[in-house]
């Protein structure tokens, strides 16, 4: 993966409907990454109480600084245009 040796970020989208951007530091052939300086991303629809309006979605991050994310949960890796 040319992002390892050009420390580039990429874009991650995973399974549980998360996007993670970060730097990979290693991986093997199940997709399994170390990943450093990451952002998670994802939209969370809040609970309305009483009435009929529907709430709106929120876009909510984190940063985590160092995380190994395994294979499975992996839908694509894209490389960050920069």
């Amino acid at each position: 993966m040319m992002s390892v040796k050009n420390n580039t970020q990429v874009l991650i989208n995973c399974r549980n409907n998360k996007k993670l951007l970060g730097h990979v530091r290693a991986f093997d052939r199940h997709c399994n990454m170390v990943l450093e300086n990451v952002r998670e991303m994802w939209t969370e629809v809040p609970k309305t109480g009483k009435g009929k309006k529907k709430a709106l979605p929120v876009n909510k991050d984190r940063f985590i600084s160092k995380m190994f994310l395994r294979g499975d949960s992996v839908i694509i890796v894209l490389r960050n245009p920069k």
